[in-house]
């Protein structure tokens, strides 16, 4: 299982056009800027409880998204099957063994 942090930027990369501008915002400062809950209450002239409260609705809707959608569960598998597929080819993997990571990646879309 993936940090916390990297999953959440992992899924705002995912699904961040499904966010308003102000989670856009939020999500960004905070996990890939690393701006604290101050500087960014600061910025936007709202107080840091407020800025916490929006990060953690934004953290569980993209949860949601990620149960609903499973877009970076798929390119984690898909990621390792890639793996496996390099790893074969350089083991000189027969062709039905190569063929059943493609059709294992294929089942992905």
């Amino acid at each position: 299982m993936l940090d916390k942090t990297l999953r959440m930027n992992y899924l705002f990369d995912f699904y961040h056009s499904l966010l308003t501008l102000k989670q856009r915002e939020y999500m960004s400062q905070y996990y890939l800027d690393d701006f604290s809950l101050g500087e960014i209450a600061e910025q936007f002239e709202v107080s840091r409880q407020a800025v916490y409260d929006n990060i953690k609705r934004t953290e569980a809707m993209l949860e949601e998204y990620e149960n609903k959608l499973r877009l970076l569960e798929k390119f984690e598998e898909r990621t390792r099957l890639l793996t496996q597929m390099k790893t074969a080819i350089q083991q000189n993997a027969t062709p039905d063994e190569m063929q059943n990571l493609i059709d294992m990646i294929e089942k992905l879309d």
